[in-house]
């Protein structure tokens, strides 16, 4: 049975098998999905192979980063082809060719600076890169902060603190930039994305959002930004319909365009989202959404056992 969810011209059909994995291989949580030049498909997860990547019919090609990294979790790769990869157990951002080698490196392995004292990092999240290279840093869960650094990782400003108000964050858990130099970061316990200029100056925030937990914007003028909503934290509320895991389709404004899945509370089934985490999206417009499942599933259900999960990295592809 072929699942399509959406409506309308944003309707895709639900692969979840769409990956050759090796004998004896396994994802785990894939915390960071991202497509290179040539559409193949590059997933950061949480297994003993940290980085693996396929191609676009989803035949595996080759992987890397086995004892560089402690905790996969933000992904995404710059105009260069250079592969941004954040690791919020080690407390780095690296930079590195599509093949591994490390570019650049920003932090320090293993040591975090203090909890919520806004100096980097302290469990940083993802990275962004504005239209003149700048890198941009969320950070994350234990600093409220975006951190500014030049293309060669010298620290420029940072903003941000904890609370509800405009600039200030409630887990700062993503980020991404448009061509426009605008920077969209989404504040996930606060429930919204905020949008600001390269200098950290607030522009908006978009709302009616559910714990916003991935971002994914193209380059170029693209009027879309595709949100992952992990939904529902709590028991007292995860079997809550119309609070996600979803995946929202927005334009630059924040305005909704499309919205796939979520009208039920945290299911185990074919096509539906657990903890959609990483998105991606190829040049033939089909999604790849990476799940942290295994992570998202105890902290949600407590004490109940954890079953043979679905969800780990899907494929949505696009119905013409």
């Amino acid at each position: 049975m072929t699942l399509t969810l959406g409506t309308g011209e944003y309707q895709y059909r639900v692969n979840e098998n769409w990956a050759n994995l090796p004998d004896g291989w396994e994802f785990r949580d894939v915390a960071g999905v991202a497509v290179d030049d040539k559409d193949n498909v590059h997933v950061f997860n949480r297994g003993e192979h940290p980085m693996m990547i396929f191609d676009q019919r989803g035949n595996f090609l080759r992987s890397w980063g086995e004892g560089l990294f402690v905790r996969a979790h933000g992904l995404h790769i710059g105009p260069d082809q250079s592969i941004y990869c954040t690791d919020d157990g080690d407390h780095t951002v690296r930079k590195c060719t599509l093949d591994g080698k490390v570019l650049l490196e920003i932090g320090i392995p293993g040591k975090p600076t203090p909890y919520m004292s806004g100096e980097p990092f302290h469990r940083c999240t993802h990275t962004a890169l504005s239209p003149d290279d700048h890198i941009f840093v969320s950070d994350g869960y234990g600093n409220s902060r975006v951190h500014k650094y030049t293309p060669d990782g010298k620290l420029v400003m940072s903003w941000g603190e904890p609370g509800t108000d405009p600039g200030q964050f409630n887990i700062v858990h993503n980020i991404v930039a448009d061509d426009d130099g605008w920077i969209y970061v989404a504040d996930r316990e606060n429930h919204r994305v905020q949008v600001f200029d390269t200098n950290g100056k607030y522009e908006a925030q978009w709302n009616n959002l559910h714990r916003p937990c991935g971002l994914f914007m193209p380059r170029g003028k693209c009027p879309h930004c595709f949100i992952g909503e992990l939904g529902p934290g709590m028991p007292v509320n995860r079997n809550m319909a119309n609070l996600g895991p979803r995946l929202t389709i927005v334009d630059t404004k924040g305005n909704r365009i499309a919205r796939l899945g979520g009208e039920e509370g945290l299911v185990n089934e074919p096509g539906k989202f657990m903890a959609p985490h990483g998105l991606a999206v190829d040049s033939q417009g089909d999604i790849y959404v990476g799940e942290v499942s295994y992570t998202n599933w105890p902290s949600s259900f407590g004490d109940e056992p954890l079953p043979k999960l679905l969800h780990t990295l899907k494929k949505l592809e696009r119905v013409s």
